[in-house]
């Protein structure tokens, strides 16, 4: 099971309040967790933030990996050293990676895709200017 901890949203419509929670990372966002670790809130001047440290370290050592946005509020509290982050991919392994080959578009059988693919296609023509009549 992937652990991650990372912002379940709760509040009103264009209220919004987080809950900083540790979760399977197959579960949706705002589904079950395993525990809550504390909370932001964006909306105070300045932000409110409470995490219990001490349960964030344990998970954390345990290798539950944190979400950007959680990494980034909990960088500056000192739960997470400040160059921790994602391992950047090596150039050369981007570099060696084989073309993707294209299939062929399919033949349009269908009647709605016709309609779609003839106004795609209108769209992508300019218009000429009409000539002037004298």
């Amino acid at each position: 099971m992937a652990v991650v901890i990372r912002m379940m949203r709760a509040g009103a419509k264009k209220r919004p309040f987080y809950r900083i929670v540790v979760a399977d990372s197959r579960r949706q966002r705002d589904g079950r967790f395993v525990e809550i670790l504390g909370y932001y809130d964006p909306l105070t001047q300045p932000y409110s933030l409470k995490v219990n440290e001490e349960k964030a370290r344990l998970w954390i050592s345990k290798g539950a990996q944190p979400s950007d946005q959680v990494a980034s509020l909990l960088r500056p509290k000192g739960i997470i050293a400040a160059s921790a982050s994602k391992p950047a991919r090596p150039a050369a392994a981007a570099a060696t990676k084989a073309p993707v080959k294209r299939a062929k578009p399919r033949k349009v059988t269908d009647r709605k895709a016709k309609n779609r693919a003839a106004r795609v296609k209108k769209q992508a023509t300019p218009k000429k200017p009409k000539p002037k009549k004298k």
